[in-house]
């Protein structure tokens, strides 16, 4: 078991790589992290942190047949199902981006996510969406505005350190996007 002073090193020594997206173009959801932990960075896989539930989430949402292990997560896209994150830098907590970094990271994401043009982009947390819009009253769902021409979506984030919502939850406020995005053919 690895410290976080430990992974940081990883991450450092990963940093010209950072965590690859998981992405193609005209995904169904692309769900898009604050950032990479320094596990996922330090591994090369997305929400591999030891208390985070986004696997568990997705696969009772019914977004995926069986629930993934990290190291699977490049299979998302067989579901039309993709991987991001706002911002490269990785963290052991969100918290620890300034809202400057957060940002300035906006126009280069609003650009990806032109250039990829999901159906919806869904961000996990109000956090990178409330900083990159300057919209600080964002409610969960489904938003009013679209962001990079993609339908917006605001799920709560599947991190561990999130108490502030139960597994039933999470696994509620996901199939809920779930079910508009096969409904609107979307």
């Amino acid at each position: 078991m690895r410290n976080n002073s430990s992974l940081l090193e990883c991450a450092n020594a990963g940093s010209a790589r950072g965590l690859p997206d998981i992405i193609e173009p005209g995904l169904s959801v692309l769900f898009c992290g604050v950032n990479p932990g320094l596990r996922a960075v330090a591994t090369g896989h997305h929400f591999d942190g030891r208390g985070n539930r986004f696997w568990r989430v997705l696969h009772r949402a019914g977004f995926t047949k069986e629930e993934f292990r990290p190291e699977n997560d490049r299979e998302l896209l067989q579901y039309g199902f993709g991987l991001t994150t706002a911002v490269s830098r990785a963290t052991a907590r969100a918290d620890e981006l300034s809202s400057a970094e957060i940002q300035a990271a906006a126009a280069q994401f609003e650009l990806k996510i032109r250039h990829y043009a999901p159906k919806f982009v869904a961000f996990l947390g109000k956090m990178a969406l409330a900083e990159m819009s300057g919209k600080r009253d964002l409610e969960w769902g489904s938003q009013a505005s679209r962001f990079g021409g993609a339908r917006t979506w605001v799920l709560p984030n599947p991190s561990g350190l999130n108490r502030s919502f139960s597994l039933d939850a999470l696994v509620s406020a996901y199939r809920e996007l779930r079910v508009v995005a096969e409904v609107s053919g979307e």
